[in-house]
């Protein structure tokens, strides 16, 4: 269960990364570390299951992905096709991410992997 772990290690790191970034009113940067934190956390999920996660960075098809594998209603409270967005426009030109979208982008983020770490948890996968 490495590759799980790895995944889980760099979504929290990417969860502090917003976190840093939104303190600095770094906000299209908060909003895109936040969307990557959720990605891989769910991308550590898939790999728990025994699904290769593919390369993107839709949450909407990742959750369907685990829709096969596991109760995901509980993520169904994020809303994702807006974290999706900021994996790519926030980081181009374009309208700016507020601070209170960046906020809850950020805990949107934070319980995703929250969920994600139980899940993993609860079967048995314990990350360091």
């Amino acid at each position: 269960m490495k590759e799980v772990c790895e995944w889980l290690r760099r979504a929290e790191k990417d969860l502090r990364a917003a976190e840093v970034l939104l303190r600095e009113e770094l906000y299209e940067e908060a909003a895109f570390h936040a969307q990557q934190a959720a990605e891989k956390a769910l991308k550590a999920l898939l790999v728990a299951r025994r699904v290769r996660p593919p390369k993107t960075h839709s949450i909407e098809h990742l959750l369907s992905l685990l829709a096969g594998q596991e109760d995901v209603k509980p993520f169904y409270d994020i809303d994702a096709d807006t974290l999706t967005d900021y994996a790519v426009e926030a980081r181009y030109p374009g309208p700016p991410v507020v601070p209170e979208e960046a906020e809850q982008a950020l805990e949107t983020a934070r319980k995703t992997v929250e969920l994600a770490k139980e899940r993993l948890g609860a079967a048995g996968i314990k990350c360091r």
